[in-house]
C-alpha cells in the first residue's frame, strides 16, 4: 500500500474509532440512567460499552503532585525549567524516573538548539500493534521567565499520569501506546521537530495519530479542541459532551505547538488547550465560568505561573479527556 492510501486508511480507521466512540458515551448515558438494564446494554454493544466504560478518572491529586514536583524543580534551579538550564533536564528526569519505575521503555533522544544541548524524552508501553501507534505527548520546558508549571508542566503531569494509570491497570491495549515530552518548544518546536524529521519515514507511517497537551489548566479556563483531524476531534468532544462542558474549536494556538510538525508529515493530529493570553468573552464566561475581560492565563509567559497558577476543575476535567481519548483510540 503507498504511504498516501495507508494514510488515507489510518484516517478512515480513526474515524470509526471516533463512531464508536460516540455510540459508547449514549451507552454510557443509558447505563448511568437505568443501572438495571446495564448488562443487556453491554451484552447488546460489548465493543461500545468497552470502549467508554474502561477508560479511568485521572487521579487530579496526583496530576497536582508531580506539578509540586516540578514547581520544586524551578524552584531549587534558578526559578525556571528552560531549555539548556539545569532545571529542564531535572524534570526530564523525575518523569523518566516514574516511567521506567512504572515498567516503559524509555529513551532520552538528545539535539542542540541555540548552543545548548536539549533533550526528548520517549516512553513506549510494551505491547500493542506496533504498525499502528498512538501517541501522546506534551512539552516539558518552560520559559526562562518562570516555572511554567500551566505552560506546559500542566500538559506534561497530565500525559504522565495518564501514562502510569495504563502501567497501573495492566491495560493492554489493541494499538501501541507511545508518550513523549518534548525539549525546546519554546524556542520554536525544536525538539518535536528534531524527532519527527529523524524517524524513518516507514515508522512515521506506523503512528495513526498524535495528541498534544499544551496549557490544560489555565486559571480562566475555556475548554477548546482541536479540529485538525475529524476523527480525533470527534472523540475529544464525545468525552466532554457526556460531561455536559461545552466546547470550541482551537484558534490560538494554532501552529504554535508540538502537533504542528507531525502535521507538517502527514500525521492525523488532535489536541487539548485551556487557553493562553487571549482575553475571554462574555459569552465565553457564561458557558465555562471565570472572569470575561481577562486572559485566560494572566501568568502566561510569566514568573507568576507557578503551582498556583492551575484551575484544578481544569485540570482534572482535561486529564480525564486524554485518558477517555487514549483508551478509546488505542483500543485498551
Amino acid at each position: 500500500m503507498s504511504s498516501c492510501a495507508q494514510t488515507r486508511a489510518r484516517r478512515s480507521l480513526i474515524r470509526r474509532t471516533a463512531a464508536m466512540a460516540a455510540a459508547g458515551t449514549a451507552v454510557a448515558a443509558l447505563v448511568s440512567a437505568a443501572p438495571a438494564t446495564s448488562a443487556a446494554a453491554s451484552a447488546r454493544h460489548p465493543a461500545d460499552a468497552r470502549t467508554t466504560l474502561a477508560a479511568p478518572d485521572i487521579s487530579v491529586a496526583n496530576v497536582k503532585a508531580h506539578l509540586a514536583q516540578l514547581q520544586s524543580i524551578a524552584t531549587a534551579n534558578g526559578g525556571n525549567r528552560a531549555h539548556g538550564r539545569p532545571g529542564y533536564k531535572a524534570s526530564l528526569d523525575y518523569i523518566k524516573g516514574k516511567l521506567d519505575a512504572a515498567g516503559y521503555t524509555t529513551t532520552v533522544q538528545q539535539f542542540t538548539s541555540g548552543g545548548a544541548t536539549g533533550y526528548n524524552l520517549i516512553a513506549d508501553w510494551p505491547g500493542g500493534d506496533t504498525n499502528n501507534v498512538v501517541f501522546s505527548g506534551a512539552h516539558l520546558d518552560s520559559v526562562t521567565a518562570g516555572p511554567g508549571i500551566n505552560d506546559n508542566g500542566s500538559g506534561s503531569a497530565g500525559t504522565l499520569e495518564t501514562a502510569l494509570t495504563v502501567a497501573r491497570q495492566g491495560a493492554k491495549p489493541t494499538k501501541h501506546l507511545r508518550f513523549a515530552w518534548w525539549g525546546a518548544e519554546e524556542r520554536g518546536m525544536v525538539g518535536s521537530t528534531y524527532y519527527i524529521n529523524n524517524l524513518p519515514s516507514a515508522e512515521r507511517a506506523k503512528i495513526d495519530g498524535y495528541l498534544n497537551f499544551d496549557m490544560i489548566g489555565s486559571p480562566n479556563p475555556g475548554y477548546f479542541v482541536y479540529d485538525d483531524d475529524p476523527g480525533i476531534e470527534s472523540v475529544f468532544k464525545a468525552f466532554f459532551s457526556a460531561k455536559g462542558v461545552p466546547t470550541e474549536i482551537e484558534t490560538e494556538g494554532d501552529g504554535r505547538s508540538d502537533h504542528a510538525p507531525f502535521k507538517n508529515k502527514g500525521i492525523p493530529v488532535g489536541g487539548l488547550f485551556s487557553g493562553a493570553d487571549y482575553t475571554k468573552t462574555a459569552a465565553q464566561a457564561q458557558k465555562w465560568g471565570g472572569t470575561s475581560g481577562q486572559a485566560f492565563d494572566r501568568c502566561y509567559h510569566r514568573s507568576c505561573d507557578t503551582s498556583a497558577n492551575i484551575d484544578d476543575t481544569a485540570l482534572d476535567r482535561n486529564s480525564d479527556a486524554i485518558a477517555y481519548t487514549v483508551w478509546t483510540l488505542g483500543g485498551a
